[in-house]
């Protein structure tokens, strides 16, 4: 017997199975979660019988009835009952065709649901009839491979895999979340089967791809999705990262594993999903960069090519193309300019230029540059944070100094035409630039009396005179 949590729609389904003669489960992730003690925000209620009517009558009973969504193609409905998610179906097989995961579905028995569920961790399920209210079945040890921290499928992996590749991806990212193991003939099927990983659409690779980057350790779910296949065929710029090439002794660091572990760091910070992206692709352009030479291994430019590179994976993985994918392209082309920072004398001049470049990102943008830190070198990484410790508090002097995060300059180009009476031209954009630089490098202040001032001389080289007087 397991010892469900106090819940009213427990009790109604279980009043209503018993008036009914109904055998009513709860099955997968809520069961794993609850033997594992672990919160759940959804609930997979299995009838045999009609889900959607079984549904129906339960939000009947429920105070203000929450409101029931149907889905009929799929012979499913759920509601939401404080803050969580109820599913109701009823019990069914299915069979698959070669050429789609979608499979052909039927009415079956509880033991049938079962052998179709992913892995034995989810395939356990608990009775909500009152004569056996929590009692577990457990058809394929699924609460031994909890103890024993595997996940394993039901039936046959080969099987399995080749029915719904999508469910090999579910594997690493269950891996990934629970921190267990792969069973050895799982992790052999989902390196056998990896090519029909093909016929899953970006979406919902992309989807399992989300769950995993905002995991506890991404790092384990990066490293499984290598190890099977599936990262060459899912993300061949990221898998293009690995391995280390040596000439005359001199051998670069494995940039996908130096990526990982940025990602793991970033993880430790902050649950942003977009700079955890951040991390995944700060050093995306590095195969495409790389040169030996005088100098040994250089990456020249690998981030101004890696923010180019920004907007071709996330439309090729249908992320999406908004501002969520251009904040990812600015901290990927930003990411070093904190390490100069830390490298040089930390100038105003050069955070002036960080803070105007960041804007409100410069946040986010420390974090990424910390994160980038993965020396095994304790001396070296100590150094680095106190350097870093000494770059934030000079971005917070310049800050409060002269106020030039999200910054718009004081003179506009309409105010330069109207000041000098000249036509849009190249001419506005120079003064324009010349104002920026000079606010920048602090030869004038960031206020409209001093730029203007400015402006004039700037405007005098180029042989235009003021016309007309501006007020401020």
């Amino acid at each position: 017997m397991i010892k469900l949590p106090e819940n009213k729609i427990f009790n109604i389904i279980a009043e209503i199975a018993d008036n009914e003669n109904l055998q009513v489960f709860i099955i997968g992730g809520y069961v794993r979660d609850i033997i594992m003690h672990q919160t759940s925000k959804d609930v997979d209620i299995v009838v045999l019988g009609s889900g959607i009517e079984l549904a129906n009558k339960v939000s009947s009973q429920i105070k203000g009835k929450p409101k029931v969504t149907v889905f009929k193609r799929f012979g499913t409905a759920m509601f939401k009952y404080k803050n969580i998610e109820y599913e109701f179906v009823g019990a069914r097989k299915e069979s698959y065709s070669i050429d789609s995961r979608k499979p052909f579905v039927e009415e079956g028995t509880l033991a049938e649901d079962q052998n179709r569920r992913d892995f034995t961790v989810n395939a356990m399920a608990i009775s909500l009839r009152k004569d056996n209210f929590g009692e577990l079945t457990d058809p394929f040890g699924g609460l031994q491979d909890i103890k024993n921290k595997i996940i394993r499928t039901p039936l046959e992996p080969e099987i399995t895999f080749s029915d719904d590749p999508l469910r090999m991806l579910r594997a690493v990212r269950f891996a990934t979340k629970l921190n267990f193991e792969i069973n050895a003939d799982t992790f052999i099927a989902i390196h056998k089967n990896k090519e029909r990983i093909n016929i899953i659409s970006k979406e919902r690779i992309t989807e399992e791809l989300n769950k995993i980057i905002h995991s506890d350790k991404p790092s384990k779910g990066f490293k499984l999705l290598e190890e099977t296949g599936l990262l060459e065929i899912i993300f061949p710029e990221m898998y293009a990262l690995k391995g280390v090439e040596t000439i005359k002794g001199q051998g670069h660091k494995d940039n996908f594993y130096h990526t990982i572990q940025v990602l793991d760091n970033i993880a430790e910070k902050t649950d942003n999903l977009w700079l955890r992206w951040a991390a995944v692709l700060h050093d995306i352009a590095k195969p495409k960069t790389k040169h030996f030479g005088k100098e040994g291994w250089t990456f020249h430019n690998h981030e101004f090519l890696g923010a180019k590179m920004v907007p071709e994976i996330f439309k090729k993985m249908r992320l999406p193309q908004n501002e969520k994918m251009n904040y990812v392209a600015k901290l990927v082309k930003l990411h070093l300019r904190p390490i100069a920072l830390v490298q040089d004398v930390v100038t105003d001049s050069a955070v002036r230029r960080l803070l105007f470049e960041a804007g409100d990102d410069i946040n986010d943008l420390m974090i990424l540059s910390e994160a980038d830190i993965t020396s095994k070198n304790e001396d070296k990484i100590q150094k680095y944070i106190s350097n870093y410790q000494l770059v934030r508090e000079k971005l917070i002097e310049v800050e409060e100094k002269d106020k030039l995060r999200n910054w718009q300059p004081p003179i506009t180009g309409e105010i330069i035409i109207e000041t000098f009476n000249m036509p849009p031209s190249k001419n506005v954009g120079i003064i324009k630039e010349a104002i920026k630089e000079a606010i920048l490098e602090g030869i004038i202040g960031n206020n409209y009396e001093e730029a203007y001032n400015f402006m004039v001389k700037e405007a005098e080289k180029l042989g235009f005179t003021v016309q007309n007087k501006q007020k401020e």
